[in-house]
This record gives structure tokens, sequence and C-alpha cells, in this order.
């Protein structure tokens, strides 16, 4: 098969049908160089972008009382439960529950009438002894006499002796029975043995008790009061190695409570026992603190905060804690150096002290930390940093 030529007046059509492709070619590819040149120019900027702004604060030293705290109890200096030391029926009950009591004050009063008898009987007992051995005393005196002048025999001396030794021992006898009987008695006016304030009365007027009648009431002791807690041998060695002074003394330390509502405890108290055991379960040891509670505002067998504070405030090193971060090394703290590139480092902490914190170890006096544009930056970057102005001081320290 052949194919014809196309006609004279086919060609100028072709032509121009041809022009136009290449045209178009043309067009397309100046767009295309075009968007090429548009994208590359960002990319040529990218490369001369300023360093990140970043705001530091520089490490100060402060005057900083350090405190730890522990879980503690309020617990009474004293505790008393009063009970019945002989068996009869309540005649008064001689108190207001929940009032303050002072030691002699009589709280129950138990019926009198029998062991006022028994006193009486125990004292004629003892009058009728007494007779028996003055008696006895005079027969002995006139048997000897007459064993003298040999009036009488031996036999009869030695029975007389023996008669007044007997006399004797029943004196002592009667005697331990009225010092009995007139302690009952005594024992039927129950008073208090100690200062404090008094809780519920278990038995009311008309019951009967006894010394197996348990708990008539319990008092318990106000002012001062103790709060116990349980400090671990870390904890322990932690806060004498705080204490310890550059002169090889110790500061000295306040006891303060926080209550369970966040408040502190207006009121100082002072160190007084450390157990000289630990427990073994817990490797931990009991300490002990006397607390003034003239208020009565501490409560026997309350939960509260042990704060164990330096009175005297110690120069340390602290940072804001806007500054602290935490991965699972623990904390770190990013630091512009003097050729404006972060750092990263590794921070042993302390107790917080307002909005900062105290660091003992892993940065120094005038670092700059990093407070603000945290997120923009990581180790190793250069940056524009700007020092900001100090926080003012907290007033108290945690």
């Amino acid at each position: 098969m052949s194919y014809a030529s196309p006609s004279p007046r086919a060609r100028p059509r072709w032509l121009m049908i041809s022009g136009i492709v290449v045209a178009g070619i043309v067009v397309l590819g100046g767009v295309a160089w075009f968007t090429l040149g548009a994208t590359s120019k960002p990319a040529a900027n990218a490369t001369m972008a300023p360093p990140p702004a970043v705001g530091v604060r520089l490490v100060t030293q402060r005057g900083v009382t350090r405190s730890f705290e522990f879980a503690g109890r309020i617990k009474a200096v004293n505790k008393v439960e009063v009970r019945a030391r002989i068996e009869g029926f309540l005649d008064k009950v001689l108190f207001t529950e929940g009032q303050d009591v002072k030691a002699g004050d009589l709280l129950y009063q138990i019926e009198k009438v029998q062991f006022q008898s028994a006193l009486s009987q125990a004292e004629g007992n003892l009058l009728i002894a007494d007779a028996t051995e003055t008696n006895a005393k005079l027969d002995y005196s006139r048997q000897v006499d007459l064993v003298k002048r040999q009036y009488t025999p031996q036999s009869v001396l030695d029975k007389a002796k023996a008669d007044l030794d007997s006399a004797a021992g029943k004196v002592k006898q009667t005697r331990a029975a009225v010092i009995q009987a007139q302690a009952n008695l005594d024992y039927t006016d129950i008073k208090s043995p100690i200062d404090g304030r008094i809780g519920r009365t278990m038995y009311t007027q008309g019951n009967l008790v006894n010394p197996a009648s348990g708990v008539l009431a319990t008092i318990v002791s106000q002012d001062p009061i103790y709060v116990l807690f349980p400090v671990s041998m870390k904890d322990l060695e932690t806060i004498r190695e705080a204490r310890r002074q550059e002169g090889g003394g110790l500061t000295k330390i306040d006891i303060r409570v926080r209550l369970a509502n966040g408040s502190e405890y207006p009121l100082r108290g002072t160190w007084n026992l450390t157990d000289p055991q630990v427990d073994e379960t817990t490797d931990s040891l009991i300490m002990r603190a006397t607390m003034p509670n003239p208020e009565r505002t501490l409560v026997d067998g309350q939960f509260v905060t042990a704060i164990i504070r330096e009175r005297a405030e110690q120069p340390r090193l602290v940072v804001p804690q806007a500054a602290l971060q935490v991965d699972q090394s623990g904390f770190y703290a990013l630091v512009v150096d003097s050729q404006h590139k972060v750092e990263r480092r590794q921070l042993q902490t302390g107790p917080n002290s307002g909005t900062d914190i105290v660091v003992t170890s892993g940065i120094n006096e005038g670092d700059k930390v990093i407070v603000d544009g945290i997120q923009k930056v990581r180790a190793g970057i250069v940056v524009q940093e700007t020092v900001l102005a100090p926080a003012a001081p907290a007033s108290s320290n945690r």
C-alpha cells in the first residue's frame, strides 16, 4: 500500500500546527524554570536565618532555709485510762465530758457505806489486838520476875513469851487490815492523776463498776504535745550532712508542723528524741519533737506533716523551676555558654524556694540557664540569648 504526499494546499496548515506545538513547549519550559527558581529561593533564605532567640536567667546564690518533710502523727505527752480499783455502784459522776481537768480533781465517786464499815471494823480489831498485846506484855513481865525468884517454872515463862509474840503479830495483821480498809475507802474517790482533757464516760451514775469493768474515761494531756515521725537512715544521713558546717558544728533546726488543710502550724517545736533502734523492716527510726499547744489545735492521734527546717538561712545556688527539664536520668537544664552554644547539664536538686529550686551540683554561679524558648532549642546549637531580670525572692521556703 502506498500513501500519497500532501497536496500543496495542505502544507501551510501542517506547518502552522507544528509551530503552535513548539511554542507551547517553549512556554511550558519557561513556566517550569520560573517555578523551580521560585521554590529554590526559600531554601537559600533558610541558610541565612538568624539564631533562635531565648530568654536566660543567671544562676545566683541566695540565702535559703533548707527543710525536710515527713509524715508524722501527734501524740500526747501523757495519756491515762481511768479505771475503778474496787467494786461498787457509781454514786456520782463529777465532770463534764470534754472538759479540762487538773491533777487531783474528783471525777467519780463510788458508794462509800460498805467501805466505811469495813474500815471501822478493822480499826476495832486493831484496838482488840493492841489490848491483847498489852496484856501479854504484862503477863510476860510478871513471869520473868517469878522465874528469877524461882516461884514459876521456865515453861510458864516460855508460854508467856509465845503469847506476847502472837499478840504482837496479831497487831501487825490488824494494822495492815486497817491500812487496806482505808485505801479501799479512798478508792471510792476516783481522781485525775494528770492535767489534761477528759473524754467520754463509759459508765454513768448507778452502774456497778469494778477493776474488770475496763476504762471509765480517758484523760489526754494537751500542752505541750509530741509529734512523732519515721525517718529513713538515708534521709537521716542527708539531714546530718546538710546541718554540718565548715567549722565542724551543726546548724540549729526547728521542727514545724503542716496541718491536713495545708496551713502551717505557727509555733515551733524542739527535737528531743531520736529512737536508738532502727526498724529492720523499713530501715527507719522514730524522731520526736515537743510542740507547744496552748490553743489545743493539735490533737492526739492527728496526722500531720513534720518539717525539719534550719533556723538560719544558708547561701545556696538556686535556679528558676522553669529551667528544669526531666528525663529518665533525672533533672537537667539547658545552659548557654560563652560561645552562645547550648549545653545540657545534669543537675542534683534540693528543696524548693518559692519559684526557684536549690541545686547542689551540675551548675555554677553565673551560668546562664534557659527559661524561655526551651522548646525551640537543643544541645549544640547557637542561640541568641537575652538575660531576663531575676524574680523577687520568695518570702518563705518549703
